[in-house]
């Protein structure tokens, strides 16, 4: 009989019931301490076991899902983001006529604290909320340059419910909305431990960076142990609006003055479009007036003519023989036509007769 034993559940070590001594084994010696030094030389060497799952003690479920309205580059992201979170559940897309703060009842009945809510407006702006349900706080970002996990471009790979590392850029820690995000993230996008749908491997990085006033997502695969990295994606960008101290709502925490909506950013390459519309008809207008205007006569510049040479003279050539006259190609050809025509119509004539 084995030494030890795997429980189901957890599989926890746990010693095995010793093996009852007959009577004729009573008599028999101790082993020798000698002999129980060489099995714990053997039990050194020997490669130890898969990783002892213990218990799951972190309970963070994360609801990822959309309302109506979305295009076919959302679901692929939000599908991405649900294969490469195990913690996460999915859900029905909702109306775009109910209140945000439905969400909430939506996380309790899903036995969710988190939740991910991807908000489409005219089918081409795309809204992130990052909230926590349903104390708060909760966050909501523009998202741009979205690519996928399915682009030729990411040739990087990962297992299936791994855990990944979080790699946080520095200016994180420099301002406290940053900061405040940065927890955010760290409760959503990192895999409990011990999670059932999880493996106990770490063999990819989720990177966020600031720059441009903007937070940059990016996967990665780590490939060899000297940290050399492959994109595996997804990838995007957001530009954060709003932080509120409640979930979906709220007062509010923070605003970023450098955000532009998308209809301002529409309407202003309009104008500049309009704008050069409007200044070419103006050049042209101005053209069509000089050409109206009377021409100017301006004096004689007697200094104009000091540098002009005057042409050499050509002799004058007197031709004494009459050229011959020119022959009409033209002319000739309808003279010849007209004589044919009239000799058509004589023989026509007899023939008639």
């Amino acid at each position: 009989m084995a030494a030890t034993k795997r429980k189901r559940r957890g599989d926890l070590l746990v010693k095995a019931k010793k093996p009852k001594r007959d009577g004729k084994d009573a008599g028999k010696p101790a082993a020798q301490p000698g002999k129980a030094e060489e099995v714990e030389e053997e039990d050194r060497d020997c490669i130890p076991g898969p990783v002892c799952k213990g218990k799951w003690k972190n309970k963070e479920r994360i609801l990822i899902f959309s309302s109506r309205g979305i295009n076919f580059r959302t679901r692929h992201l939000m599908q991405d983001l649900r294969k490469l979170m195990p913690h996460s559940k999915a859900d029905t897309k909702m109306d775009r006529k109910d209140k945000l703060f439905v969400i909430n009842e939506v996380c309790e009945m899903k036995n969710c604290n988190k939740c991910i809510f991807f908000e489409a407006k005219k089918k081409q702006d795309l809204y992130m909320w990052l909230s926590n349900s349903p104390q708060g706080p909760s966050a909501k970002f523009l998202v741009q340059n979205i690519h996928t996990l399915a682009e030729l471009k990411m040739t990087g790979n990962c297992l299936k419910g791994s855990r990944p590392l979080l790699s946080f850029d520095p200016a994180f820690d420099e301002l406290p909305h940053y900061a405040l995000l940065k927890e955010l993230l760290i409760q959503i996008f990192s895999t409990p431990r011990y999670h059932p749908k999880s493996q106990p491997f770490v063999d990819h990085v989720f990177t966020f960076t600031i720059l441009d006033n903007r937070i940059w997502f990016r996967n990665f695969q780590i490939i060899e142990e000297d940290a050399a990295l492959v994109e595996i994606g997804p990838r995007f960008v957001l530009n954060l609006i709003k932080i509120f101290q409640g979930s979906f709502g709220g007062p509010t925490l923070y605003e970023n003055p450098h955000y532009q909506s998308p209809n301002l950013h529409r309407r202003i390459i309009r104008s500049i479009t309009a704008a050069k519309y409007k200044e070419k008809q103006q050049v042209k207008d101005v053209q069509k007036l000089k050409k109206k205007e009377p021409k100017t006569v301006l004096p004689h510049d007697p200094t104009e003519d000091v540098f002009a040479v005057p042409a050499e003279e050509k002799p004058i050539e007197i031709q004494w023989v009459k050229p011959e006259p020119k022959v009409d190609l033209k002319a000739r050809k309808k003279r010849v036509y007209k004589r044919q025509r009239k000799i058509q119509q004589k023989m026509n004539r007899g023939n008639a007769k």
